[in-house]
């Protein structure tokens, strides 16, 4: 697998060193070092890392606390080291947006199949995070360009089809998406509607949109 910056973090300096150089053999950069929870979500934050290998039981802030606000702010994934296996931790760490875990001690053969684990269901996780982005921008699109359309509709007497059209020749005149045309129509309607002039929008100029 390619090579990976990796923060490590666990409240033992020894386990540290041991995973520290297991990792070093295996070609990857550890960029950084933790003991808590809470150095860990900040050092993520600063370091940016590939990957965040992390305990889970640790003073303070735990792995599993971390791991949440780590993983909620998409900073890495993090793969979770534990000395147990019980279901219950397994079900907290998939709810805390744990990619994969390692139940301690830690073996080595175990390790290299682990990190590909966690990076291939993180870039999942990323993918899925950017298509529901995706339709979450074009349903509010949608919702802005229909509502520009009643303004011209209401305005200047076009039906709806002119009304798209004349925003679409906005859009490409100034060089500007629909959702900015859509934005700049509400925005001129609203200071028409508060006595201003509103003439920051021209969608139709002479009316040449409008069908008889």
């Amino acid at each position: 697998m390619k090579q990976l910056r990796i923060l490590v973090v666990d409240d033992e300096a020894i386990l540290r060193l041991d995973l520290s150089e297991m990792l070093a053999e295996r070609g990857h950069d550890v960029v950084g070092e933790a003991d808590n929870g809470a150095d860990a979500v900040r050092l993520a934050r600063e370091l940016h890392p590939d990957l965040v290998l992390m305990d889970v039981k640790m003073p303070g802030m735990s792995g599993l606390e971390a791991a949440k606000l780590i993983g909620g702010e998409q900073l890495a994934p993090v793969l979770l080291l534990t000395a147990y296996s019980q279901r219950d931790v397994v079900e907290q760490a998939a709810d805390s947006g744990v990619m994969a875990y390692l139940v301690k001690p830690i073996r080595e053969e175990e390790l290299t199949p682990a990190l590909e684990v966690a990076m291939t269901r993180w870039e999942s996780y990323r993918s899925l995070a950017r298509e529901l982005d995706k339709a979450k921008d074009d349903l509010e699109t949608r919702k802005l360009l229909d509502r520009a359309k009643g303004v011209l509709m209401d305005q200047h007497g076009f039906s709806e089809r002119d009304a798209f059209e004349a925003m679409q020749k906005l859009s490409m005149d100034r060089r500007l998406s629909l959702k900015a045309v859509a934005q700049a129509v509400l925005a001129a309607a609203e200071i028409r509607g508060k006595g201003g002039n509103g003439k920051g929008v021209n969608p139709g100029g002479s009316g040449s949109h409008r069908r008889k």
